[in-house]
């Protein structure tokens, strides 16, 4: 049987990427290494070039959530 998650929905944006990524303690390369995506990605998202859609976004997701990631946008990073 197919185990499947429920993930809240998050508006991926400049500002919470960098703030998961500072959570997590990773430089862009080692996220992108492990998200399976370039250090350019990661980039372009911080930037606010792109943002993540799609299956990126729900990855961030779940990571944020098993890394207990609660998004505070009055924090500075």
């Amino acid at each position: 049987m197919k185990k499947e998650y429920k993930t809240a929905r998050v508006k991926w944006d400049s500002h919470k990427v960098r703030a998961l990524r500072n959570h997590l303690n990773l430089t862009q390369t080692e996220m992108a290494q492990q998200l399976g995506t370039r250090q350019q990605t990661i980039s372009e998202w911080e930037q606010g070039l792109y943002k993540p859609r799609g299956a990126s976004s729900t990855l961030l997701t779940i990571v944020a959530e098993r890394a207990n990631f609660k998004y505070d946008p009055n924090v500075k990073m």
